[in-house]
């Protein structure tokens, strides 16, 4: 179990020390080019959520992240000693959350860096935590649905 922990831990050193370096080494709004016209390191700040909406909304933000983070430890509890992919699922989201919480908490706005152009589309502006919380997302839907495929073919039988 505490190998979840562990996991998260690792994330969350890695969001903060990706945002440090952003903050410290660039400019706010500086823009370095990865792959031309396709990958940049963009140095941006946003006080909302995803996509900038509820801007400014620092309070809701801290008691949301906060309930989430309970309920994630919660889960993790629960399903990371049945299911080795729900538990690092839920490690990612865990890590996620509490890399932008930290943010918000110390420097009341997250710092992102990565953007990505998809042909003419510039994807938002995302950080490590964003990564983290999108793929355990990802995986947790996942393995939800391959633990009804097996409900379904267990009752069946």
């Amino acid at each position: 179990m505490y190998w979840y922990y562990l996991i998260a831990i690792g994330i969350i050193i890695l969001d903060q020390l990706t945002k440090w370096m952003i903050v410290h080494f660039m400019e706010y709004r500086e823009s370095i080019p990865v792959i031309e016209n396709f990958l940049y390191l963009t140095s941006h700040r946003n006080t909302g959520a995803a996509w900038g909406i509820l801007e400014g909304q620092m309070w809701f933000f801290y008691l949301i992240t906060t309930i989430v983070i309970i309920v994630i430890i919660y889960y993790l509890q629960q399903y990371g000693k049945k299911s080795r992919w729900a538990g690092f699922a839920l490690s990612l989201i865990l890590a996620g959350a509490i890399g932008n919480f930290i943010d918000r908490l110390f420097r009341k706005e997250v710092v992102d860096f990565v953007d990505v152009y998809i042909f003419k589309y510039d994807y938002p502006i995302f950080n490590v935590a964003d990564s983290s919380l999108v793929v355990g997302v990802i995986l947790v839907m996942i393995a939800t649905l391959v633990d009804e495929s097996r409900k379904k073919k267990g009752s069946s039988k």
